[in-house]
């Protein structure tokens, strides 16, 4: 997997509204956040083959944070909202991957399955960001990506994913990110280690 910090970001998002867009799923997404708190305003996502990975699935968002729910305005976008930021599009990324059935991960998974799981059963287990450039939360976007998962156990499964903001003025931030989806279907591999 490639680190996040050789990745250039670009200066703004090409075609935020593609045929990949899917205005209803991610409503469906944002659901359980307080509407004070759906940051994700548009979504993209395209499927690319890895060497490494095999098909990584990429989502692209645009995002606003008009303000922050829960400090003063800062006048800058920040760790907290780094993560419920992405947390947002990687839902949406699954869930998309999931409907669409856009990776081997999620094979044997229906749309509910995703929808039953998605608070209980997909958790961080390692948090990792680098602020490299201060982002103006109220116009910014995002990318998360990831590839197929990995056995962590009888009963999880752990996704390494990469995660990455900016916006026009050149701010930038970027991070990765693993996860575990508990009670998955099964996964080739041997274990590895949560952290």
């Amino acid at each position: 997997m490639s680190d996040t910090a050789t990745i250039d970001a670009p200066s703004r998002l090409d075609n935020p509204a593609t045929a990949d867009d899917d205005a209803a799923l991610l409503t469906k997404v944002l659901r359980p956040y307080k509407p004070h708190c759906r940051y994700v305003r548009s979504t993209a996502v395209t499927v690319e083959r890895d060497t490494d990975e095999g098909n990584r699935v990429i989502a692209r968002c645009e995002l606003s944070i008009p303000e922050s729910c829960y400090i003063d305005d800062t006048g800058h976008f920040n760790s907290v909202e780094f993560n419920i930021c992405y947390n947002q599009m990687v839902y949406f990324a699954i869930a998309k991957a999931v409907q669409d059935q856009l990776l081997s991960t999620f094979d044997g998974w229906r749309i509910e399955d995703f929808w039953r799981k998605q608070l209980p059963d997909i958790l961080i287990t390692r948090f990792e960001s680098c602020f490299r450039r201060p982002v103006n939360a109220r116009r910014f976007f995002g990318e998360v990506s990831f590839g197929r998962a990995r056995a962590g156990g009888s009963a999880m499964m752990l996704m390494r994913t990469q995660c990455r903001f900016w916006d026009d003025a050149d701010g930038r931030c970027d991070g990765n990110i693993t996860l575990a989806i508990l009670n998955p279907p099964a996964v080739e591999g041997q274990p590895e280690e949560a952290c």
